[in-house]
């Protein structure tokens, strides 16, 4: 089968960081299905692995952890598919990736694909859907109120992919008031269309710009990237006992300002419950169904942005340069080999 890997940890101008190659077909055994790949979405997590970590065995590795395709087999153990449903899914950041006509997927993270939507615009919502679901549901507990707090929440990049998720989601499963931040006139109005309440520059200092809309300190606050940048600000204008949710990899991060207000610090990473085969492991297919759901009834739309080509090394490489300008807004999608 065809396939996009990289074989080292290389700056994406080099013209071997990812190159196109064949691979044995897979064979699922277990709770895996083998899906026929139709469409991928590419996140930063690919940008990191491929730029920072040398592939496992130095032998070529996959990449893609989003995806949108047909299941065409299934292992011996799987009760939740059959061939010729139409999936989408995260996929496991230990194993291959989605960057492959075919990949073996753990059935218990893979949900049904919205029926109103083609295979990019699904390709699009897994990684991110999951990362904001449990960042909202898990690590913040948005349904549990923080006494005296406002119950309003600040999400930091909210332009990005996760960020876009978040604000949709807060808005269509929660009453939060939802403030996110942008910067550009694009992506300002980006983060509207989303449904968000009140949006503020990054660029400028966050505690000033929450307290002048008047709505009292937000109980949560969600930060996608440069959260280091961050901290001082945050722990201004957060509510006495308040949650903070990160999910970027700053090189250092002090959590000592949030102590005086007793502020809880969550980190969320989408891969823990397929990286440790936790015992909720299927919460994962279970949220992806939901929000299969809440797209089909209009609650949430996709996040594509745009859709690149079909999937081959060069495409991929133009997809992990944009990501790499950190001024992207929803995701970049490429379909078909």
């Amino acid at each position: 089968m065809r396939a996009v890997a990289y074989s080292q940890p290389l700056p994406i101008s080099d013209q071997n960081s990812l190159i196109d190659l064949e691979l044995p077909m897979p064979e699922p055994a277990g709770r895996d299905i083998l899906v026929e790949i139709k469409a991928v979405s590419v996140n930063p997590v690919d940008v990191k692995v491929r730029g920072h970590r040398p592939p496992p065995n130095g032998q070529p590795f996959v990449l893609g952890w989003d995806a949108a395709g047909v299941v065409v087999k299934t292992g011996p153990e799987t009760r939740l598919f059959k061939p010729g449903d139409r999936v989408y899914h995260a996929g496991a950041i230990n194993r291959q990736g989605s960057n492959a006509e075919f990949q073996l997927v753990d059935e218990r993270i893979v949900g049904r694909m919205p029926g109103n939507l083609d295979f990019p615009e699904a390709a699009a919502l897994p990684l991110t859907t999951i990362t904001a679901y449990e960042a909202l549901f898990d690590r913040l507990r948005v349904r549990e109120a923080v006494p005296g707090a406002e119950n309003a929440l600040l999400v930091i990049g909210g332009a990005g992919g996760v960020g876009s998720m978040t604000i949709q989601l807060a808005r269509g499963l929660t009453n939060l008031t939802v403030i996110a931040t942008a910067s550009r006139p694009e992506t300002m109005e980006w983060v509207k269309t989303l449904g968000a309440h009140h949006v503020i520059d990054h660029t400028k200092p966050l505690a000033a710009q929450v307290e002048a809309l008047e709505i009292g300190q937000p109980g949560y606050v969600f930060s996608t990237n440069q959260s280091d940048t961050y901290v001082s600000e945050v722990a201004t204008l957060i509510a006495p006992q308040g949650r903070y949710a990160l999910i970027d990899d700053p090189a250092s991060f002090n959590i000592m300002p949030f102590k005086s207000k007793a502020v809880s610090v969550h980190w969320e990473m989408m891969f823990t419950r397929p990286l440790y085969l936790t015992a909720d492991i299927e919460q994962q297919h279970q949220l992806l169904n939901e929000v299969a759901g809440l797209v089909e009834a209009g609650t949430i739309r996709t996040t594509l942005t745009d859709v690149l080509g079909t999937i081959n090394a060069a495409n991929l490489k133009k997809a992990h340069a944009l990501i790499e300008t950190n001024r992207t807004k929803g995701k970049l999608v490429l379909a078909g080999f």
